[in-house]
C-alpha cells in the first residue's frame, strides 16, 4: 500500500532507507515526467530525477503541499540542468515556452532562487493561483500542463482532444488575460 505523504516525510525526517523507495512509488514517475518535459533527453532526466531524490533525503521540507513542493524541486532541478545544457545549444521548444512568460514579466525561478523565500515572488506565485482558479477547469489545465509541467502543444492536445490550434489560441487568451490581471493587480509587466 502507498504511504501518504506524511508518512514518506516521516520516513525522511527519520533518515530511514525506506523514504526513498516509498517516496519512488508514488512520485517517481512524476519527478521523470517533469524531468523529461524540460530536458528531452531520458539520461539527463533519470540524473535530475535522483538529485530529487538526494534533495529530500539531506533536507526534507516542512509543506503542506508535498506534491507541489516536489514538483517545484524536479522542475527547478531540470531547468537548472537545461540552463548547464544550453550554455552552447538550444532546445527551442522549452526556450518558446518559458520566453512565452518572461515576455509577459514573470521570472522563472532557478534552483537557488525560490519563490517561498522571496516576498515579490511569493506574491506573484499566489497571483497566478488566484488567477487559475477563476479560468474554466480547460484553460488552467492546459495552462498548468505548458507552464508547470513543460508539457508539448502537441502532448497536451492529444492528451485533452484537442487541436493544437486550438491549445495555440487558448495558451495565447490565457497568458493575454493573465497579463491584463496581474497589471490590474499592481504587477509591473
Amino acid at each position: 500500500m502507498i504511504k501518504s505523504d506524511e508518512e514518506i516525510l516521516e520516513l525522511f525526517y527519520a533518515k530511514d532507507q525506506t523514504a526513498v523507495t516509498e517516496f519512488k512509488e508514488k512520485y517517481g514517475s512524476l519527478c521523470q515526467s517533469i524531468a523529461l518535459n524540460i530536458l528531452q533527453n531520458k539520461e539527463d532526466a533519470e540524473e535530475c530525477v535522483n538529485d530529487v531524490y538526494i534533495t529530500l533525503w539531506n533536507n526534507p521540507p516542512f509543506t503542506d503541499n508535498f506534491k507541489a513542493y516536489v514538483c517545484g524541486t524536479a522542475k527547478n532541478i531540470s531547468l537548472t540542468k537545461l540552463k548547464y545544457n544550453m550554455a552552447d545549444k538550444r532546445n527551442s521548444s522549452l526556450k518558446i515556452s518559458l520566453s512565452d512568460l518572461e515576455e509577459m514579466g514573470v521570472d522563472i525561478p532557478d534552483k537557488n532562487s525560490a519563490y517561498k523565500d522571496d516576498p515579490k515572488g511569493r506574491e506573484l506565485g499566489e497571483l497566478i493561483n488566484t488567477f487559475l482558479r477563476q479560468q474554466s477547469p480547460d484553460d488552467r489545465n492546459v495552462f498548468i500542463r505548458r507552464y508547470w509541467f513543460m508539457d508539448s502543444v502537441g502532448d497536451i492536445a492529444e492528451k485533452y482532444s484537442f487541436s493544437q490550434s486550438k491549445v495555440k489560441s487558448m495558451l495565447f487568451h490565457t497568458r493575454n488575460r493573465l497579463k491584463r490581471y496581474l497589471k490590474k493587480e499592481g504587477i509591473d509587466i
